[in-house]
């Protein structure tokens, strides 16, 4: 009875306490969802809520037009909640009766699978209950449009669960135009899984102004790990500011358009295009081409602003320092020595061989001679070197020039007393070398002699726009009033007509409008290897029209090893000119015919061809000559003391002509009329004839031509 008895107790004991702990954990429950309820759900809605950033519109770069150059263009990702609860009420009568039209709509749209595999899809979707699914990505703003008006999607996000997640991206409408000058978008995946951009050129430059103030949107964690935007959650972001910029969308393709064929026809490494308006410094065209590894060529790299050695242009500043300090004047005369000077254990050697001796100042700068220029430094600058460096200090040459894009190299002037200096170093300074300037440097000088001595400081951006207002505006400014005195101005304009004239850019002279300017031929280190693979950089840096500049310009070209032609005048020069000849065709009904002054014509030419083709040529063009053929139907044309004059040509019908100077329509005939064959090689006029001249022909026999120019 006893051992019952305690058994009892034990149990009631036990029972006892189960109460009591039970009556503990709801006390515990109740007091957990009255008292700490906020508390947890908070807690729990910590882990399934969080906010997402949301990106700005960026602001748009355009041209001085209004083109657009870079802007953003909206695109959306669909996705769609099939478990949404308007989607799914009364047994998912909404879903079922659209899912057959919404699904031909969509077909007809994507084009890109039926209509019978979408509504496959879509019922797939719908009977696994997707909460999040990935219908499409990347559809364009017109296609957002028209899909908000499908049946089914029409119904509204709450409805129809259809979520558009709306993005940006950046495009450039002109392509490959002055690409890396407004900048490169370029987006790669960041370390923390999103997606980075990574810009250059104004886009890097203008960054705080372009991208705007980010936003906020709620989202919530649903099943599967996917996060939904919670509607009406959002914080509005606000959008960038727009870039008015000083480019020229003519301009820049007609500086691109040039660069690109001499790049091609070379195949030169990298070059650069610039061009500037020589009272403002605005910059209308800033071309960059870099050869890829498949041969193409891309902006890759904003030469206009890498410092390099600048080669014979540096010339200008050279002679603008011994002129502005009246050392000498454009008469007096310097001995070239044949185009090689011994100086400081090294040798100057001039690009081309002159064999020149006594010239004027003028003529060495018109002839770049190396050796003239290196003379004129060492005699009035060996002893005070500082005072020639003083001269590139004033003419800004130390310091960047103002035009703001970000990685702008700063050029690089050695010190006399630094460990860079040596004996050769101011000789070779003479001519370029020794020293780095960006081309944008060198244009600036050139500019200011253009601008009657006022240099002007370079600039890209006109105003920073917003919703079409100007918030900040840029204009002209000017760095520094004169370079130098009027009279080294005058000096200066005339020696860089001159090298167009006179000297190594000849060839860009045009009866149309006069140029100034200088080429540059500077031999450039290929790395480790040195000098070995001879790389030279073709520069040419001037202005036009010479007698009244409107536009400065600068082409700087690195060819590849060895290139067949690599002298600033016949690869920058082309480019340059072509520039100038496109905008001075543009500018044409703006500004009076130029005139230029006619020489008498000392060249000797001898071309024989059908009388009455010369003659209706000059006919048409009014040209002066002096007909001594008479009504002979073949004729010599010949040049006689500075006149063109037709001369009488006997052709016999068994004694071979001579065709020398002849075109081959013109030798064709002439030659199938006497009943004899030919063989043609080679292109331009008949050079060669395998037939004497005066020889006896008989029908049937073959004559072999050699053209060339």
């Amino acid at each position: 009875m006893e051992v019952k008895q305690d058994i009892l107790w034990r149990v009631y004991l036990i029972f006892l306490g189960i109460v009591v702990f039970s009556l503990f954990i709801i006390g515990k429950a109740v007091y957990i969802q009255t008292a700490e309820g906020e508390y947890w759900k908070g807690l729990s809605d910590s882990l399934h809520l969080e906010y997402r950033e949301l990106d700005a519109d960026r602001g748009t770069i355009y041209s001085e037009d209004g083109s657009m150059l870079s802007t953003s263009i909206p695109f959306f990702d669909v996705r769609i909640d099939f478990g949404a609860d308007g989607l799914r009420e009364k047994n998912g009568r909404r879903f079922k009766e659209n899912i057959d039209s919404l699904s031909l709509q969509l077909a007809a749209m994507f084009g890109d699978q039926s209509a019978a595999a979408y509504k496959k899809e879509l019922s797939d979707a719908y009977r696994k209950r997707e909460r999040y699914y990935l219908l499409k990505k990347n559809i364009t703003f017109r296609e957002y449009q028209a899909m908000r008006e499908f049946p089914l999607v029409r119904s509204g996000r709450n409805k129809s669960g259809f979520i558009f997640e709306d993005r940006e991206k950046r495009l450039t409408p002109f392509g490959l135009l002055a690409n890396r000058t407004i900048g490169l978008s370029r987006e790669y995946m960041g370390a923390d899984g999103r997606m980075v951009n990574k810009n250059v050129g104004l886009e890097k430059t203008y960054d705080s102004l372009l991208r705007g103030v980010t936003g906020k949107r709620l989202v919530r964690r649903i099943a599967g790990g996917a996060f939904v935007p919670i509607e009406g959650s959002e914080i509005e972001p606000e959008n960038g500011k727009d870039i008015l910029t000083t480019l020229d969308v003519n301009i820049q393709d007609i500086a691109q358009q040039a660069l690109m064929k001499m790049m091609i026809e070379n195949e030169c490494e990298h070059g650069t295009c610039i061009v500037m308006e020589v009272k403002t410094g605005k910059i209308k065209a800033m071309a960059n081409l870099g050869r890829q590894p498949d041969g193409s060529y891309y902006e890759d790299f904003n030469y206009a602003i890498a410092k390099s050695e600048p080669g014979s242009t540096f010339k200008l500043v050279t002679l603008l320092s011994v002129l502005e300090d009246k050392y000498t004047t454009l008469d007096h005369t310097v001995n070239l020595e044949g185009g090689v000077w011994k100086t400081a254990g090294r040798t100057v050697y001039d690009s081309e061989k002159h064999g020149r001796t006594q010239v004027t100042v003028k003529q060495a700068f018109e002839l770049s001679s190396n050796v003239g220029m290196a003379k004129l430094v060492t005699a009035y600058y060996s002893q005070k070197p500082q005072a020639f460096l003083d001269h590139l200090y004033k003419l800004r040459l130390d310091t960047l020039t103002g035009l703001g894009l970000l990685g702008e190299n700063k050029p690089v002037i050695p010190k006399p007393k630094s460990r860079y200096w040596s004996a050769p170093t101011l000789p070779w300074m003479a001519f370029g070398y020794n020293l780095s300037l960006t081309p944008l440097h060198t244009l600036m000088i050139y500019n200011a002699v253009a601008n009657d001595g006022k240099m002007m400081k370079p600039y890209l951006v006109n105003a920073v726009l917003k919703d079409g207002r100007e918030l900040q505006q840029f204009g002209p400014e000017v760095l520094k009033e004169s370079i130098c005195s009027e009279a080294t101005l005058q000096q200066l304009r005339e020696c860089l007509e001159g090298v167009v004239t006179e000297g190594t850019a000849r060839s860009l002279m045009t009866p149309y409008y006069t140029i100034a300017g200088k080429t540059g031929t500077a031999l450039v280190a290929n790395g480790t290897r040195g000098y070995a693979d001879h790389i030279y950089q073709s520069s040419f840096a001037g202005y036009f029209p010479a007698d009244n500049p409107r536009y400065s310009c600068i082409v700087v070209i690195r060819n590849k090893p060895f290139a067949r032609k690599y002298y600033g005048g016949l690869v920058a020069g082309p480019v340059f000119r072509e520039v100038a000849d496109k905008l001075h065709a543009l500018d044409a009904g703006s500004r009076p015919a130029y005139t230029a002054v006619q020489r008498a014509d000392s060249s000797f030419y001898a071309w024989s061809g059908w009388n009455a083709d010369y003659r209706n040529v000059y006919t048409k063009l009014h040209k002066p000559y002096r007909d001594s053929a008479g009504k002979s139907r073949w004729a010599w044309l010949v040049n006689d003391h500075f006149q063109p004059t037709t001369r009488n040509m006997p052709v016999s019908a068994d004694l071979m002509p001579s065709l020398k100077g002849m075109g081959l329509k013109d030798a064709l005939y002439l030659l199938e009329n006497m009943k004899l064959k030919v063989v043609a090689n080679g292109r331009g006029k008949v050079r060669s004839q395998s037939i004497r001249e005066g020889t006896a022909v008989v029908k049937g026999q073959t004559v072999y031509l050699e053209l060339g120019a």
